[in-house]
């Protein structure tokens, strides 16, 4: 999917340079562009101290729904490198992936994946903060580790979920 010469926005992904995530969404944000930086919260251990601190969940990446016009300024700011593109033409990411993601990072659960599932299957989940995501089991350990993908930037995100709130999914 591409974008067109017209006013539909769509979601893309925008490079950063290094450790730019936070100063290029401020960025989008004043100049009115809709932007979606996911994050997480980390312990980081200084030789001094504990700290937790917030970092992007994606390092180097921004999200950003927008039309042609303003692809054309954002990948001019001074903090982006490029937009995510393949064969040249900027790759769209699908609205319900950056939904799936804003939901996983509502909550972190610390619970368990169904019995049964394989790796490279296909899971919706039904209820609770994650209910409605579509994810790809991409290992399930002794730990019961579901881990949803997120295609276009080739990343994972894994969270452990209860029995009872996954099941296979069946595309119609």
């Amino acid at each position: 999917m591409t974008l067109q010469a017209t006013n539909e926005k769509n979601w893309l992904a925008f490079y950063t340079k290094p450790r730019q995530e936070f100063k290029t969404a401020e960025l989008f944000g004043n100049l009115s562009i809709e932007y979606y930086l996911p994050t997480i919260i980390t312990l980081r251990q200084w030789s001094d101290r504990k700290k937790k601190v917030r970092v992007p969940l994606f390092n180097g990446y921004v999200f950003a729904r927008v039309d042609e016009k303003e692809r054309l300024y954002a990948v001019q700011q001074e903090s982006v490198v490029k937009v995510v593109s393949f064969s040249g033409k900027p790759s769209i990411v699908p609205e319900w992936q950056i939904e799936s993601l804003k939901k996983m990072l509502l909550d972190t659960p610390d619970v368990f994946v169904t019995h049964g599932l394989q790796t490279g299957q296909q899971v919706k989940i039904t209820e609770g903060p994650f209910g409605g995501v579509i994810g790809t089991v991409k290992e399930v350990n002794k730990e019961k580790w579901l881990s949803v993908s997120v295609e276009l930037l080739n990343r994972t995100v894994s969270v452990k979920l209860p029995l009872e709130s996954v099941i296979k999914f069946v595309e119609n």
